[in-house]
């Protein structure tokens, strides 16, 4: 077989997204605008779908492709999974928000599968050129989206704002892949390994190289120090762009910095190591002390965003199997988390039809919408790490093998900085609780939406703890397949 088309054949999910995404612009475009959006939205989720079975129908093992730059594993494979099954959801809860704005246009699903396709590429990149092109792809549709709603001052602001950082990330990534091919002659990650592992002086300039790849993509990650875009990105984008922002691209950017750090840079372990230290005890600490003072619901999930960033790396900075497997167990749990609770508050309407976004505006919604408020307190005690709700095993599988790493320390403070952070989620369910009703609350979001909130609080709730052996066996292949090349 020519090695082109086997390549293509190895990359089937990329190809049913990138012939996917064009078939759904013309569909669009012969459409019109007023006629498009809900059902191309049904048949991008039917593409994904798609997309999503040729990840499943992939052979197990290891096949790299297009020379080196593309690699198929068991890794990429769970989180082209998760990654898939984020944009799908972030699709149809954008359904009702989109048809009552006079912004919804066809354009949105067909952004998100680009998106998508630049992720999926993200997580199978096998060398730093790959990287740096579906990372790119995945930005310049993000930054249209956050910008989605022209009209709205607040939404141009973020999406201006996240095209002048994430282009400095950009910029500051490429710098550091051309110290990196500078120094050790190489692209590709396996060729870098190599390079390294035979050298027993570590050069500065791939230090120096290494050092900004990490802030690109901690960027991507919103670690601290990294994280300044978030809070105002995700306030002044629309909600279901601000909860696909919180899913999907978190869950691309993590894979490829534990692929670039345990394949590419391997023996460059205790350099990079100290690195993840410091970004997951900044983004813990940081998540959970800025989030108490938040009165805008979005801006409080930001920073819950950045706190858990700063717990999933507690399993990077292990750097063992057991770490990565904890990993991406909790990148699992938290997008189902996360996406959960922007669903609830994308069901939510004020009296006068405007979309709820202050904290104040929950107050006595038991009362009002028992069944939302149940959901939501399922969402914020699971967000808590409260047993026996699912999102507290994810937390204790990584603090679990940072002690099994002798990071003891770093999971004391990962242990500390979540209660701290239980302040601000006990206090959500508090508002919905035992407060007085502000003003009246409604909820507009169809059956569609009220299905997959009802999965996601299931998921999230003990019944879940059914879901943790294989989510858990899944996970730790995926790991292994990193370690065993």
């Amino acid at each position: 077989m020519n090695p082109t088309f086997a390549s293509i054949l190895v990359a089937g999910p990329e190809l049913v997204l990138t012939i996917g995404s064009l078939v759904a612009l013309m569909l669009g475009t012969f459409l019109g605008q007023d006629k498009a959006l809900q059902p191309l939205t049904w048949v991008a989720v039917f593409i994904l779908g798609i997309a999503g079975w040729a990840v499943l129908d992939a052979p197990p093992q290891t096949v790299i492709a297009f020379d080196g730059l593309y690699v198929a594993d068991g890794f990429s494979a769970f989180l082209k999974v998760l990654i898939i099954g984020a944009a799908a959801a972030s699709m149809l809860l954008a359904l009702p928000y989109l048809a009552d704005s006079k912004t919804g246009r066809f354009e949105y699903p067909v952004l998100l599968m680009l998106a998508t396709l630049g992720m999926c590429m993200m997580v199978s990149a096998h060398d730093l050129l790959s990287l740096y092109v579906g990372l790119e792809l995945t930005s310049l549709a993000s930054y249209v989206l956050a910008a989605f709603h022209r009209g709205e001052s607040r939404s141009s602001e973020a999406g201006l704002k996240y095209f002048v950082l994430g282009a400095l990330a950009s910029g500051i990534l490429l710098y550091g892949i051309t110290l990196v091919y500078g120094f050790a002659g190489a692209t590709g990650f396996d060729a870098i390994h190599a390079v390294l592992g035979s050298r027993s002086d570590r050069s500065l300039g791939v230090l120096l190289g290494l050092v900004f790849i990490l802030a690109g993509l901690a960027f991507k990650i919103s670690a601290v120090p990294f994280h300044m875009w978030t809070p105002d990105v995700y306030e002044g984008a629309p909600t279901p762009v601000a909860a696909f922002f919180s899913a999907a691209p978190k869950a691309a950017a993590l894979g490829l910095m534990v692929r670039v750090l345990v394949v590419a840079f391997g023996p460059m372990l205790l350099d990079w190591q100290q690195i993840i230290v410091f970004l997951s005890i900044a983004s813990m600490g940081l998540g959970a002390v800025a989030a108490i003072g938040q009165t805008n619901l979005k801006r409080l999930l930001a920073y819950s965003s950045i706190a858990n960033i700063g717990f999933a790396l507690v399993g990077l900075a292990a750097a063992s199997p057991q770490g990565i497997e904890a990993l991406l167990f909790y990148t699992a749990v938290y997008l189902a988390m996360t996406l959960g609770t922007f669903m609830v508050v994308l069901q939510l309407r004020r009296a006068d039809g405007a979309p709820v976004e202050l904290m104040s505006d929950l107050a006595g919604l038991s009362r009002a919408r028992p069944a939302l408020a149940g959901a939501l307190a399922i969402f914020m005690f699971s967000l808590a790490g409260i047993p026996p709700l699912l999102g507290f095993w994810p937390k204790f599988a990584v603090f679990q093998a940072a002690v099994a790493s002798g990071m003891v320390p770093l999971a004391l403070i990962g242990f500390v900085t979540s209660v701290v952070a239980a302040y601000y989620y006990l206090r959500i369910v508090k508002l919905m609780y035992f407060d007085e009703p502000g003003v009246a609350v409604t909820s507009d979001g169809g059956a569609t939406n009220g299905a997959m909130i009802a999965v996601s609080a299931l998921f999230c709730s003990p019944i879940g703890m059914l879901a943790i052996t294989p989510i858990v066996a899944a996970a730790g292949r995926a790991s292994a397949s990193l370690f065993l090349r």
